[in-house]
């Protein structure tokens, strides 16, 4: 009976999508279209109703530009490209939406807010649900007010729509009179958004979502209602995070890159992503104000070229953050390690030497394995990195890990999301308890002495700060702390094996394990001057996290005294 009722539901799937058109969301020359200023959004799928929400949005009036123009007066194409393809996915034969989640990326001050007011108040004139809620999500009070008012301001400037339409400012709400189909905005965390039903969502600054530990959570919640609700989509809006990307925009932004280029194919899902191609980003043409268009569509309208060049002139000496912003939030440049003035030297050669290597693959390819370690305060991070020298060629290979008590999650909210990411990724581990991470780092200390790479002694180098526990772990598992671990010296002192590792980068002699870890503490590091050397300390960094780029300093140290391992390697006489 039941294969009976799984045939008869195939069956009706079957029917219902049978004579839909085809249609993609991929865009791999995308690149090249923006180069030419032309369109990367795709046409929409069925063309009547995408005129009808256009004859709709294009008479809304944009009540914070002078003279108050309309939307089709004062918008770019590109504006209605992207309304058409989200009404335009609508099949108005079977009552689905095609193309149920869309994903905007564009650079600061092009209008997004202003836009997405528009299009939820014309899916709220559109929609023929009685008591519908159409949504507005927002990270904080104030975006939640750049979405609303721009609406409200939208209804009072129209006798029709004033109305037609209820405005309730104190709650952020207006209402169909008829219909009492509603669009409301709302200042996000899960309280608010819990047991929402709506069918339409939308979300604006995707990026501050990245920095909030329960954001999955809350989308979730304010998605739920969109089960039963065949006519339902999201949008996503957002410019470049200020921060190298993390937590759910981190997630999404890569699957809509993947969608764009065809790596992934869902249909359903299309993202309209202004960013500088890779090889624009390489030779730093983001920088030559004529490709500023790149990520501004409306520039010359909402968007200045003559600010956005002066501007950069005042920020682009700066050693701090308002250059990174800038080019966060004006250009869409993903923040990552290379774009600070102030930044370790090593971090322009880190994601060359990148490869993909396990702890494992580093003991059979090396000869000689040292350890290094750092940090591990209950709401700091314990870094581990272990540098072997290849056997064949001399080279260098480094691996990491690193561990977090759980009460770091709550201390350090600002990097929640970003501990959660390396977790899923398997370079963290959250531990529950204290304890549980030393004893896991003298684990790892175990597997190099196993396999026969430890040097007989000076194998195992630590922060002096953070060093009694380690030891103490260390003696429980039958290691001579006099003869084995050294106490690394820390600031100016080590120069030394800064230096060392950034040359080895640079000349391709340190090859290091990819991961989302190491980009990130290394992207945190800032240099300072002392005489004629350099030293990278937590004071310069401030709150950023450097424990497991400390700990590969702490283990270069070790290996720039040339070792050689107690014994032979237990690849070699198991060869």
């Amino acid at each position: 009976m039941a294969t009976k009722e799984r045939q008869k539901a195939a069956a009706r799937r079957a029917a219902k999508h049978a004579g839909r058109p085809k249609w993609t969301t991929s865009c791999p020359d995308w690149a090249a279209r923006l180069r030419a200023r032309q369109s990367i959004i795709p046409p929409p799928i069925f063309a009547d109703q995408a005129q009808a929400a256009l004859a709709i949005f294009k008479e809304l009036r944009v009540v914070d530009l002078p003279g108050k123009p309309t939307f089709g007066e004062c918008s770019e194409p590109w504006v209605f490209d992207f309304v058409a393809a989200i009404f335009g996915a609508y099949d108005a034969d079977s009552g689905d939406q095609l193309i149920r989640e869309f994903y905007l990326l564009i650079s600061k001050k092009n209008t997004k807010s202003t836009i997405a007011a528009g299009i939820m108040l014309t899916a709220v004139i559109l929609c023929w649900r009685e008591d519908e809620e159409h949504l507005i999500l927002a990270p904080t009070k104030e975006v939640a007010d750049n979405s609303f008012k721009p609406a409200a301001g939208m209804i009072r400037a129209d006798e029709e729509l004033s109305a037609l339409f209820h405005v309730q400012d104190h709650v952020r709400t207006i209402t169909h009179r008829v219909t009492r189909a509603s669009l409301k905005v709302v200042a996000a965390d899960t309280d608010t958004v819990s047991g929402k039903k709506s069918g339409k969502v939308l979300v604006d600054e995707h990026w501050l979502f990245g920095k909030q530990p329960k954001a999955e959570a809350m989308f979730m919640e304010a998605t739920g209602g969109q089960v039963s609700r065949d006519e339902g989509w999201v949008i996503y809006l957002t410019t470049q995070s200020d921060d190298p990307p993390a937590g759910v925009f981190k997630e999404k932004l890569n699957y809509y890159r993947d969608v764009r280029d065809g790596k992934i194919h869902d249909p359903k899902s299309l993202g309209v992503l202004y960013e500088f191609p890779p090889e624009m980003i390489a030779s730093k043409e983001y920088l030559d104000p004529d490709n500023f268009y790149i990520t501004n569509p409306n520039i010359g309208r909402s968007v200045s070229a003559e600010w956005l060049e002066d501007q950069l002139k005042k920020v682009q000496a700066r050693t701090d953050g308002p250059f990174q912003q800038f080019l966060a939030k004006h250009l869409n440049i993903e923040i990552g390690l290379n774009l600070r003035s102030d930044r370790w030297a090593g971090a322009d050669f880190w994601e060359e030497a990148e490869i993909v290597l396990a702890l494992d693959d580093l003991l059979r390819r090396c000869e000689v394995a040292v350890v290094g370690g750092d940090g591990g305060g209950l709401d700091d991070l314990l870094g581990q990195a272990v540098v072997g020298r290849e056997r064949e060629t001399g080279r260098w290979l480094a691996w990491f890990h690193a561990w977090a008590h759980k009460i770091a999650l709550e201390r350090r909210k600002e990097i929640a999301p970003r501990l959660l990411d390396f977790q899923r990724e398997g370079n963290l581990t959250i531990v529950d308890r204290p304890g549980q991470d030393v004893q896991e780092f003298a684990d790892n200390v175990c597997r190099v002495r196993d396999a026969g790479l430890l040097p007989e002694k000076q194998g195992i180098g630590v922060d002096a700060a953070g060093i009694g526990d380690i030891v103490d772990e260390l003696q429980a598992r039958d290691f001579d702390i006099a003869v084995d671990v050294v106490a690394v010296s820390q600031g100016w002192r080590l120069n030394g094996a800064i230096k060392t590792t950034e040359r080895k980068l640079a000349g391709g002699e340190l090859l290091v394990a990819k991961s989302g870890l190491m980009p990130w503490s290394v992207s945190n590091a800032r240099t300072v001057q002392q005489g004629n050397a350099i030293s990278i300390t937590k004071q310069a960094s401030g709150t950023a996290k450097i424990d497991p780029l400390m700990s590969l300093f702490d283990a270069v140290s070790l290996m720039a005294l040339n070792p050689v391992s107690a014994g032979r390697s237990f690849w070699e006489t198991t060869a």
